[in-house]
């Protein structure tokens, strides 16, 4: 089992054993959109308390399979663990998550950045930049992935579109103050 399929059968087992089966079962067959969604409306369903690691890890793989907006509603009401974690998600937080422009950083001109995942260690941010589209609102699909230096001002790494994992994983890993 490769390290993808690890992580991914780690998250589906945050539920019963039957439902995780149902979960790994479609990504198996390359169902992962219809994983993902058997596993939000699981944990919804059964009111399962999800750790801010595993809400932003769900998140990312809903990127990457082009379901996060679809997910991000029910993945938000999934109650919370409680306990400190090294990331949050910031979709949902208004005072947080409102779209960053004016950038000095020529790859990211013309962009809006959209704050997603916060390190609740370093205060760096994982942010998802789209392009503004004629219909008055930013571009389904990310064009890359941000994450901001601690300050918020500009940009520490940028990622190409497609990259949302290994961003995230950047943020989580890669904190400055030692501990990721």
């Amino acid at each position: 089992m490769d390290e993808d399929t690890e992580r991914r059968h780690r998250i589906a087992d945050l539920l019963p054993e039957d439902a995780a089966q149902d979960v790994k079962d479609c990504w198996a067959i390359g169902e992962q959109e219809g994983g993902l969604t058997l596993l939000v409306e699981g944990l919804l369903a059964r009111q399962i308390a999800i750790g801010g690691t595993d809400r932003a890890r769900i998140s990312v793989l809903a990127e990457e399979w082009g379901e996060r907006e679809r997910l991000a509603p029910g993945l938000l009401r999934c109650p919370g663990a409680g306990a400190p974690a090294p990331v949050r998600l910031l979709e949902g937080e208004r005072d947080e998550a409102e779209v960053v422009t004016g950038w000095s950083e020529p790859e990211l001109a013309g962009l809006v950045l959209v704050p997603w995942i916060g390190c609740t260690r370093c205060g760096r941010t994982l942010l998802r930049a789209h392009g503004w589209e004629s219909w008055d609102d930013f571009s389904y699909l990310a064009a890359a992935y941000v994450i901001s230096t601690p300050d918020g001002r500009r940009a520490e790494r940028i990622f190409p579109q497609g990259a949302a994992g290994a961003a995230f994983a950047d943020l989580l890993h890669g904190c400055p103050d030692g501990t990721g």
